[in-house]
């Protein structure tokens, strides 16, 4: 049985939101990669939309500060924005002052609750939010090209160049690109594209919000598409959850907490029944056997990010408490 990955997924909004600060965010990274029990670290992106510390930049501050742990954004939402030959020569450099533990994911932003200003960090850039799926799919195409090709040309849509060679080198190929998938089942046309192009582009899957019996179906689609695209998976296709955790012995306050932190991060009011399926609220017991779950439905590495407004206490219950449980239920 292949050993489940866990990933800490920090937030570099929290920096300026006053929720947390720089020196905490990389303690923590720290701590992470010295307790030997996660597997990596990630943090989230935004330009304008949600105003963060870049993402790129911090995770340079962040392989500075660590040995171990691999290191990615989940995930790239800023994606469709970037110059995608611009954002592939950055991200190549970045995988090799990590030492090759980069895990790119590649994300085309949220144009629904939560995505924050969406429409005007489009605008601010005079890009047609209608085109980020492709420029999406062509910044992948092009990251790929570059990591494996000297003196490569690329004929897009929003993209052209001829003979340009992006040094340094990827550390270690493949490179790996993960896309990102949550399929509406209310738009069964639009999650079928989505869940398509995860089989077709992808090195594996990262999605959220999703229930156990969700994750397992879009995971089954995803090897079908890939099977029709003629690229079946394999062993080193990654299926990511990305989710939420709140350990306490009190649900309920749990509860209060965790709605209360996403609205003041978010600006959003989430209803409860959405947050018991994004966020894993509860004692130690209940909160691993959440994770099992979504295990049990597949997923090979699930990242866990800290909701609640005391970080480090977060921090030490999952790491001291959690990801114990759940090694000792893969033994």
């Amino acid at each position: 049985m292949t050993r489940v990955k866990y990933g800490l997924t920090l937030s570099n909004r929290s920096v300026l939101l006053g929720m947390s600060t720089v020196s905490e965010m990389l303690d923590l990274a720290t701590e992470a990669d010295r307790s030997g029990r996660w597997d990596s670290v990630w943090l989230g992106d935004s330009i304008f939309a949600k105003p963060r510390l870049d993402a790129l930049v911090a995770l340079g501050a962040l392989a500075a500060r660590t040995d171990r742990v691999r290191l990615g954004v989940g995930c790239m939402a800023s994606m469709p924005l970037r110059d995608a030959l611009l954002l592939a020569y950055q991200w190549l450099s970045f995988d090799c002052i990590s030492g090759g533990r980069s895990i790119f994911v590649a994300c085309q932003g949220q144009r629904e609750a939560g995505g924050g200003l969406f429409e005007e960090e489009f605008a601010a850039f005079g890009i047609d939010p209608a085109t980020r799926s492709r420029r999406m799919e062509e910044a992948i195409e092009i990251l790929r090209l570059v990591s494996t090709t000297e003196k490569a040309s690329y004929e897009g849509t929003y993209n052209r160049f001829e003979d340009v060679t992006v040094l340094p080198r990827p550390v270690r190929l493949p490179l790996p690109i993960w896309v990102t998938a949550n399929p509406n089942p209310a738009l069964p046309k639009l999650a079928e594209r989505a869940l398509r192009r995860v089989a077709r582009l992808g090195d594996g899957w990262m999605t959220t919000a999703n229930t156990p019996s969700s994750f397992s179906a879009n995971l089954d689609a995803i090897r079908r598409y890939a099977d029709e695209e003629g690229r079946p998976l394999d062993s080193r296709f990654e299926a990511c959850l990305y989710y939420n955790i709140h350990v306490t012995d009190d649900r309920d306050r749990g509860m209060d907490e965790v709605a209360t932190y996403l609205k003041d991060y978010y600006g959003v009011e989430y209803d409860r029944a959405f947050l018991d399926r994004w966020v894993a609220v509860g004692d130690t017991s209940r909160c691993a056997d959440l994770i099992r779950e979504f295990v049990d439905a597949g997923a090979t590495t699930v990242t866990l990010r800290l909701v609640g407004y005391d970080e480090a206490t977060q921090f030490r219950r999952v790491t001291d408490e959690i990801l114990p449980a759940l090694a000792g239920s893969e033994s």
